[in-house]
C-alpha cells in the first residue's frame, strides 16, 4: 500500500468510527476466507461491519475516537466489528460464531465510552434485541391502559346491572 491508499484508508475508518455505536476487536488467524465471508454477511444483516485493517493504520484512525481504549489490545492480526444500530445481534452473531469457530478470539469492545471485557460482551450478546424489549415495555403499557379502563367501566356497567335488577323486579310485581 502506497501513502495515500494509508491515508485514505485512515480517513474512511475514522471518519466511520465517528458513526460507531459498538466497536469490538477479535483475533481471527487462522479462519477460512469463506467463514469471514459468511461472518461479514451476517453483521450487514445487523447494520454492522466487519474490517481488517493493520494494526498501526488502526491505531491511527482511533484517534480522537472514544474507541481509543481499544489501542492496547492491538497485537497480532485483529478484526474490527463497527456497529451502527442495535448493540445486542452484532454481539450475539460474533459470539456465536465464536463458539463454532474457535479460532475467532474476541479481544475486547468499546461501547459508550467504555471499554468491555469478553465475559462482558457475551453478557451483551445474551441480552434480548432492542425490538424485544420495545415490545415487552409496550405490552406493559397497553396492560396497564386496559385495567385501567376495565376498573373504571366496572362501576358503570354495576349500575346498569342493578337498574336492570330492579326493572325485572318492578315487572315481576
Amino acid at each position: 500500500m502506497n501513502r495515500s491508499t494509508k491515508e485514505r484508508v485512515v480517513a474512511e475508518l475514522h471518519k466511520k468510527l465517528k458513526d460507531v455505536n459498538l466497536a469490538i476487536l477479535a483475533g481471527y488467524s487462522g479462519i477460512k476466507v469463506k467463514d469471514i465471508t459468511d461472518l461479514r454477511n451476517e453483521l450487514r444483516k445487523a447494520d454492522s461491519e466487519l474490517k481488517v485493517v493493520k494494526n498501526n493504520l488502526l491505531s491511527i484512525a482511533l484517534k480522537d475516537t472514544e474507541f481509543t481504549l481499544l489501542k492496547d489490545h492491538l497485537k497480532g492480526p485483529r478484526a474490527l466489528m463497527m456497529n451502527f444500530g442495535d448493540v445486542v445481534e452484532p454481539s450475539r452473531i460474533l459470539v456465536e460464531f465464536a463458539k463454532k469457530n474457535d479460532r475467532l478470539e474476541i479481544e475486547a469492545g468499546v461501547l459508550d465510552g467504555r471499554l468491555l471485557s469478553r465475559e462482558q460482551i457475551k453478557a451483551l450478546a445474551e441480552l434480548p434485541s432492542r425490538d424485544v424489549l420495545l415490545g415487552k415495555f409496550l405490552s406493559v403499557l397497553v396492560g396497564v391502559q386496559t385495567q385501567f379502563v376495565t376498573v373504571l367501566s366496572a362501576v358503570p356497567k354495576g349500575l346498569v346491572q342493578v337498574l336492570e335488577a330492579h326493572r325485572v323486579k318492578k315487572e315481576e310485581n
